[in-house]
């Protein structure tokens, strides 16, 4: 019996050499499905749209709100793209709510010596935290798979049953 890791992919007859990562559109995707790097990348992008658009949102003759509101549609997305597909830990909520707040802090022009609660300032731009919004997401996937033909292949996999898995003794990772 072959284990998977034995197998050669070929394409005609090259093979295709084994990579423990690469870029999909939009992410990349690990052999050990780990997302750390998807969402760096993923951090990334979000502040290559932010530096594409640091004349509108620091300008001061543009309204908060306004530019609250331009984080919201255009910078926020690109940092959220295909999250609800991620198996989110705890690290990658905090990485990208410090990013999000060193963006809206910066747009308001505040730093962490005037002592402005993350609450005020969201409340201020009109965003919600980044695990609300992250929350949201996934319950708009799982309706639209919901939609779905219950013998679509998303669909079949609500009733995929693994078999002979144990979990492991004690308490359970975090994660």
């Amino acid at each position: 019996m072959t284990h998977e890791a034995d197998m050669d992919m070929r394409l005609d007859s090259q093979v295709i050499p084994k990579r423990a990562s690469f870029k999909y559109p939009g992410s990349i995707i690990h052999d050990n499905g780990e997302i750390d790097d998807d969402v760096i990348h993923r951090i990334g992008t979000g502040w290559m749209k932010w530096k594409l658009a640091l004349s509108v949102l620091c300008d001061k003759n543009i309204p908060l709100r306004l530019n609250g509101k331009f984080y919201r549609v255009v910078i926020r997305p690109t940092t959220l793209y295909v999250a609800e597909c991620w198996p989110v830990k705890k690290s990658h909520f905090q990485k990208m709510k410090v990013v999000e707040m060193r963006m809206l802090k910066w747009m308001y022009r505040h730093t962490r010596r005037d002592k402005i609660r993350n609450e005020d300032i969201r409340d201020m731009v009109g965003v919600v935290s980044v695990h609300d919004k992250i929350r949201e997401v996934r319950l708009r996937w799982f309706r639209h798979v919901n939609r779905r033909d219950t013998t679509a292949l998303v669909r079949r996999c609500e009733r995929l049953a693994v078999g002979d898995m144990r979990r492991g003794r004690g308490k359970p990772k975090k994660s």
